[in-house]
């Protein structure tokens, strides 16, 4: 079976996914939709054969010992990619995400101009969150792309794996990948501090160290940026407030309330005006309001923070949906089911 024939077919059309499975067709998601390719079915030997031509050394073994893989792959002339290697049915299969080479212009990417603002803090800790796939790295991409052009920082990044590749302008950026460069994002940023960085760019805060090294960084005089798969702005708080044993909790509260900057998260919708997708955002700014309810655990009062204050850039999910409607990029059908409160904006967009 041609591995590049597959994923140029899919570069063809688009595609932001391809998935390899023994018995099945290969498979790409196009804006959001699974479509099979038209190719044959898939043979266990098929895809092994594609993870031994794709994956280094460090990765096979690491799939050999656990049975999952992450790692990155180039395809000559075609895209980077991030790669799953798993077990499934006794055999192997690969899941395959579409790395765009080039950064994207911020200004490009249709979100709100608040965010391009969040790039000329100093120091602090912001949250880009979101499911897989709703583009949190390619809005850190972004962002980090703005910060090169404009300052001369040393920015490093902490990546599972790397994603978009920089090329240094007025920054010096390090990128650093999970498995080849570095055992652990938490191993890595305790060491990245010694490393006289400004800007460091953290993966994913996927467990209570890499989090704790990641808030003290903040707190430190650094401008942080991370991700976590949490869909609104006060579950981003109260999932890292959980990491931690409950008598630690009220200090780490503090802490959150005063290196916390904002926390911006994403879905991302289909586009019916034209071919590709576009973000709704929910974007939260810690003013000292927002400040004060963390330090309280009064999280559950910040989405009415947020549709109070949004004469300085914040917005709800609600409203952002909203937004895209009446501009005509996205279908009513999927606003309404894409909404915190669908009812409610169901009758606002029949207003």
């Amino acid at each position: 079976m041609d591995l590049h024939g597959i994923l140029k077919s899919a570069i063809d059309h688009d595609a932001s996914d391809v998935h390899l499975v023994a018995g099945h067709p290969p498979v790409m998601r196009v804006h959001t939709e699974l479509i099979a390719m038209d190719y044959p079915e898939l043979s266990p030997a098929d895809v092994r054969g594609f993870l031994e031509r794709m994956a280094p050394k460090e990765s096979r073994e690491r799939f050999e010992q656990q049975r999952d893989s992450d790692f990155s792959y180039a395809a000559e002339g075609l895209a980077r990619y991030r790669v799953n290697a798993h077990m499934q049915r006794a055999a192997v299969a690969l899941a395959m995400r579409v790395v765009k080479t080039k950064v994207p212009p911020l200004e490009k990417l249709g979100l709100p101009e608040v965010i391009s603002r969040l790039t000329y803090l100093p120091r602090g800790l912001v949250l880009v969150t979101g499911g897989t796939g709703s583009g949190k790295s390619t809005t850190l991409a972004a962002m980090i792309g703005e910060m090169n052009r404009r300052y001369s920082k040393h920015i490093i990044t902490l990546e599972d794996p790397v994603e978009y590749t920089f090329t240094s302008d007025k920054s010096l950026i390090e990128q650093r990948e999970l498995g080849q460069d570095m055992p652990t994002f938490a191993s890595a940023l305790k060491h990245a501090l010694r490393q006289d960085p400004d800007i460091i760019l953290v993966g994913e805060m996927r467990d209570l160290e890499t989090t704790a090294l990641a808030i003290t960084a903040a707190e430190t005089g650094h401008l942080v940026l991370s991700t976590l798969h949490t869909n609104s702005a006060a579950q981003t708080v109260e999932r890292i407030v959980d990491m931690y044993p409950s008598g630690q909790q009220n200090q780490i509260r503090s802490m959150l309330a005063n290196t916390l900057q904002a926390v911006v998260t994403q879905t991302l919708f289909s586009r019916i005006d034209q071919p590709g997708m576009v973000p709704g955002v929910e974007v939260l700014l810690c003013t000292p309001a927002v400040r004060n309810l963390i330090r309280e655990a009064r999280t559950f009062e910040i989405p009415n923070v947020i549709d109070t204050n949004r004469m300085i850039g914040m917005m709800s999910l609600d409203t952002s949906i909203a937004q895209l409607y009446f501009n005509g990029m996205i279908s009513r059908e999927e606003a309404v089911s894409q909404a915190v409160h669908p009812e409610k904006l169901e009758r606002q967009l029949a207003a």
